[in-house]
């Protein structure tokens, strides 16, 4: 019982950069369609992140130097300047997350997973139970992101797009630094 909550507690942790992101998305008025696409494609990365991790983890990271948090950042960054353009073109009502920069916000949200996958057997046992969950719960965090970031744009309007794009931007940096 006592690993099954740590392993509840890891999913959280490991979906509430997932929430921040996704109220930035959330704030361009994105549609339930592709509130429900980010969130299942962000939901599988973050249960084949950690099996990655598992299985090729540490021979990666020692192969390539890899560093995950500049990775991370990069990508954040990129998210931030298609959303600004979009913004700068007065788009801001039509933003539209491409399946490529769905995939690229998943890579970069589940990147953390990545790292547990290299410990996961130490964690528990039930891999697949602990990655389904970390599923589970990114698949949550996701769409209730999105959600609560379009209630936001309501009330906000063009602030919240621009507070969405900045809050992108000092992720991002912050990851690079």
């Amino acid at each position: 019982m006592g690993q099954l909550f740590s392993i509840i507690l890891i999913g959280i942790a490991l979906s509430m950069d997932t929430f921040s992101l996704s109220l930035s998305v959330g704030m361009f008025n994105t549609p339930n369609k592709k509130a429900l696409e980010l969130s299942l494609i962000v939901g599988i990365m973050h249960f084949i992140m950690p099996f990655i991790g598992m299985i090729l983890g540490s021979k990666l990271v020692q192969l390539f130097e890899l560093k995950t948090e500049i990775l991370l950042g990069i990508i954040l960054i990129i998210i931030a300047i298609q959303m600004l353009i979009d913004v700068i073109k007065h788009e801001e009502e039509k933003f539209n997350l491409s399946l490529i920069g769905m995939f690229l916000f998943a890579l970069g949200v589940s990147i953390d997973s990545f790292s547990v996958g290299m410990g996961i057997k130490a964690i528990t046992s039930n891999i697949y139970l602990a990655m389904s969950i970390f599923s589970l719960c990114s698949f949550l965090f996701t769409f209730m992101g999105v959600i609560i970031g379009r209630c936001a744009n309501k009330i906000l309007g063009i602030y919240a797009n621009i507070i969405g794009i900045i809050i992108l931007f000092i992720l991002g940096i912050i990851h690079l630094i």
